[in-house]
């Protein structure tokens, strides 16, 4: 049975940062496309990143962003540790929530959760003010 597990949230000052990872077990890491989503209070889950787990060429790249997010986080894979990393940057408070991790089969990271197949559990993201 196929497992996302987070880790990395926690408190943060604006203008911090925290990388969050996310481990994948019982599957075969490489040839799924990995996404970042997250969601404040009261809000629907939105994309955050994705990254896919096909090279189409070198000059497209196989991550997404949120417009939200572009320029201040990353995201980035670690095929032989079977995880994936989302380094933010700058932080704002607008920035809290819970981060969930999830796992497609396509071959493109796609912006609908719905496309997704597995999530993790989350982890809390917090920016103070």
């Amino acid at each position: 049975q196929m497992q996302l597990v987070e880790s990395g949230g926690g408190l943060v000052q604006a203008g911090g940062s925290l990388r969050l990872s996310c481990v994948l077990s019982g599957g075969t890491f490489r040839m799924y496309t990995m996404g970042w989503f997250r969601q404040a209070v009261g809000k629907d889950r939105e994309f955050v990143a994705g990254i896919g787990w096909v090279v189409f060429s070198k000059s497209s790249g196989r991550e997404s962003y949120a417009d939200s997010v572009k320029d201040r986080f990353t995201i980035s894979r670690d095929d032989a540790k079977n995880t994936v990393y989302l380094q933010m940057n700058s932080l704002k408070p607008e920035d809290t929530a819970v981060y969930y991790c999830a796992a497609t089969k396509n071959t493109r990271p796609s912006t609908l959760s719905y496309d997704y197949n597995y999530w993790g559990q989350g982890t809390q993201v917090t920016v103070s003010s």
